[in-house]
């Protein structure tokens, strides 16, 4: 995963005179991961999409797609290889899929009844080829609407919130997909989104952009490790006093009371067990261990003003 799919240098763009809504975008989307784009809504994720695919027009810097600069003569052999999802898809609701899919493939050119079946059947959907869209869930339409973008096989999946307005269940479809994508048929998948979570759970790689500004660019990992090597930790405990004799005992750090539950410092994951057979031992119960070095509470770290 050294080549990269997706590369911008210094790229600017502003909507009016005053400001710009991007700012010096260095954006590097390495061949075959998942890729997280991640900002506060107003942040310049769906600006930068639109630079990238060209349906904006850059006002400073460069884009590169598949290693070949975005310019006007190589534009259409880039998007070739691209198939997108940007929020809800638009598809005709009176039809079936099967249906919709065909009238998608005679626009492509090329797209054989085969591969038809082919994205029906990656993104679970066989079963209701024949059955009209306008009776789908809004996880099925967004199904759907992933086939159409699979239809031409793209090397690169861009997908706008593909998750917004998804019931739980939902969410976990469109999870697997991408990792199924990415992982079975070697998809590069960049995803932009504002559930976090689901980024942590789903991404390899993550970029953080704020006003239009990238913050931070590395692996999902990386990311976890950018506040050092202390962990907290949040433990609910039956019995403070004692909890805290243990702390001291052990050598972990109190770092602060919060919301009922003791916020502490430690190592590495390994900690924990010592930390909480140590509580054991002291009959102190305890209720709850919640890992606060999360995807998003780092997120919120770097975007808080």
């Amino acid at each position: 995963m050294n080549s990269l799919i997706v590369e911008t240098k210094n790229l600017g763009f502003s909507y009016g005179k005053s400001g710009k809504d991007i700012q010096g975008m260095d954006l590097r989307v390495p061949q075959g991961s998942i890729y997280g784009f991640l900002g506060p809504n107003g942040s310049g994720k769906s600006t930068t999409i639109r630079l990238i695919l060209g349906l904006l027009k850059k006002h400073e810097g460069e884009v590169a797609m598949f290693g070949a600069p975005m310019e006007s003569r190589t534009r259409l052999t880039n998007l070739s290889k691209v198939g997108t999802l940007i929020e809800n898809p638009s598809l005709y609701g009176h039809l079936s899929a099967l249906e919709n899919l065909r009238i998608a493939a005679k626009y492509r050119g090329k797209i054989t009844e085969e591969r038809i079946f082919e994205v029906l059947e990656i993104v679970k959907l066989a079963h209701v080829g024949s059955k009209k869209v306008k009776a789908f869930s809004l996880g099925m339409k967004q199904r759907l609407g992933l086939a159409i973008a699979l239809l031409s096989n793209p090397e690169l999946l861009i997908l706008d919130e593909p998750t917004n307005g998804l019931d739980p269940k939902g969410i976990i479809e469109m999870r697997t997909l991408i990792k199924e994508l990415n992982t079975k048929y070697g998809t590069t998948v960049f995803v932009s989104s504002h559930l976090l979570s689901e980024i942590e759970k789903t991404c390899s790689h993550v970029g953080i952009i704020r006003d239009g500004k990238m913050l931070y660019q590395d692996t999902v990992t990386a990311l976890k490790n950018a506040k050092g090597d202390q962990l907290q930790v949040a433990l609910e405990v039956d019995k403070f006093i004692d909890a805290l004799a243990v702390l001291e005992t052990q050598g972990v750090k109190l770092v602060e009371n919060e919301d009922g539950m003791l916020l502490v410092e430690i190592g590495c994951k390994s900690d924990i067990a010592t930390l909480i057979d140590g509580l054991r031992t002291k009959d102190v119960a305890v209720y709850q261990v919640v890992i606060k070095n999360s995807l998003e509470d780092l997120f919120l770290t770097l975007t808080e003003n």
